[in-house]
């Protein structure tokens, strides 16, 4: 008779189990990760007109440098970024590096755009001396001269726009544009840029231009759930 007893109470502790067991919901481990989202791209072309004006070139009291013309090319490189990125975009990254390269007594590229906490160097691809500084507050640093062959190295912690110079060619000049996030991208030849891996979204899209001399050119762009590509073009007068 006992053995009876907890034979049916084994049994009844079984099904009380089964009905908890019934209550509580299976946990998949691939439930708690969240499937991302289709990524989109921005992709478009700014056209600047002719009508802009180049930004004057630094007082040369010492008449240090020689008078250069200016490739046409490089005032109409523009930069096109988003004006607020998404949070995945301020991921942290290690070992970024950029070049700005001296050469036939230019910087090479005029435009430079990169991530905050990137290391650019600085080449003497030239057989002159040359003497990298600049007096932005983003960032002011001075590599005073170094001979052809040589290189140094400038890092860039704060997001914001960096004119360049060297102190013994006055018409030589380059901008740095450094960024929060990875959002941005710097016009080809034919005035063409795409933003890729953009998530689902209404985003700011920006583009600078040395030779915007008023509001600077902005529109709202959505990238939708689906993801794809959205078309967005500029004209810079």
């Amino acid at each position: 008779m006992r053995a009876l007893s907890l034979s049916l109470a084994f049994a009844s502790s079984l099904c009380v189990g089964a009905a908890v067991a019934s209550r509580t919901p299976t946990l998949d481990p691939r439930s708690s990760i969240l499937e991302p989202r289709a990524a989109g791209a921005i992709r478009g072309r700014v056209d600047v007109r002719a009508g802009g004006g180049a930004p004057e070139m630094r007082p040369d009291p010492g008449g240090l440098g020689m008078a250069g013309g200016r490739d046409p090319l490089e005032r109409r490189r523009s930069v096109v970024y988003l004006e607020t990125a998404p949070r995945a975009a301020f991921e942290v990254s290690e070992d970024r590096r950029a070049r700005l390269h001296q050469k036939n007594e230019r910087f090479m590229p005029h435009v430079l755009a990169i991530v905050a906490g990137t290391w650019v160097d600085f080449p003497n691809d030239d057989r002159t001396y040359h003497n990298v500084f600049s007096l932005s507050k983003t960032k002011e640093f001075n590599l005073g001269r170094y001979a052809a062959g040589h290189s140094k190295a400038v890092r860039f912690e704060r997001p914001g726009i960096v004119r360049v110079f060297c102190d013994i060619h006055s018409h030589m000049s380059a901008f740095i544009l450094v960024f929060a996030h990875r959002f941005f991208a710097v016009t080809d030849e034919d005035g063409r840029y795409r933003l890729d891996g953009v998530p689902p979204g209404s985003y700011t899209l920006v583009v600078w231009n040395e030779t915007v001399r008023g509001d600077t050119p902005r529109r709202v762009v959505t990238i939708p759930e689906a993801g794809g590509d959205v078309d967005a073009d500029f004209t810079i007068r």
